[in-house]
């Protein structure tokens, strides 16, 4: 049961807070600690916290977009949310731009590491509950880095999420080939795996 006070700091803090910020609002460590072994709050990981009554949201994504800057889902990560695959990936994708710390998640991930000059293309914002969206590349780029990459992903992932977007109405291969020109050595491979499929 929430007390005046709990509320008080709860309006302060948001839905989400950092051990920094619990801090700053004048939570000592004994405090915080008993909220959450009481389980009025719960550990996300790394320092971020959530208060157990706030909206449903997947933890994980919102330790991910609380923690890391840029943090963008990708490869079968994003291809599942978009539809494309059946299967839901064991470990979340997420991309950085390379050059980024690598950060230490309690969330299962694969983080990758992309050119920062192409970082962007086809970047998006899904809200996740977290105070910032986490990115998320779009259908098209997905499938273009699923191409691109397919000796690390595997080609059998690419070529069924190729062809789930290619049965879509209103599909246009010249989108993907567009797109695959802007990464070094993608579009003859893109324009490969048309031919085959189409």
């Amino acid at each position: 049961m929430m007390t005046v006070e709990t509320s008080g700091l709860r309006d302060q803090l948001g839905d989400t807070f950092t051990y920094g910020e619990a801090k700053q609002a004048g939570v000592g460590d004994r405090r915080l600690y008993a909220l959450r072994d009481s389980g009025e709050i719960i550990s996300l990981g790394g320092g971020v916290y959530r208060w157990a009554d706030a909206p449903p949201a997947d933890s994980d994504l919102i330790e991910i977009a609380e923690r890391v800057p840029h943090a963008t889902l990708c490869l079968e990560t994003a291809l599942a949310r978009h539809g494309l695959l059946d299967a839901i990936p064991a470990a979340i994708d997420i991309a950085i731009p390379r050059g980024s710390t690598r950060p230490a998640l309690q969330a299962p991930s694969r983080i990758h590491q992309f050119d920062p000059g192409t970082f962007d293309l086809g970047r998006e914002e899904l809200h996740v509950g977290a105070r910032r969206p986490i990115g998320l590349y779009s259908a098209e780029r997905s499938l273009v880095d699923a191409v691109r990459l397919r000796h690390l992903e595997g080609s059998d992932v690419a070529w069924e999420a190729l062809r789930r977007w290619l049965d879509r109405p209103g599909r246009s291969p010249a989108q993907l080939v567009e797109l695959a020109r802007k990464f070094p050595r993608a579009e003859p491979a893109l324009r490969q795996a048309l031919e085959v499929l189409l």
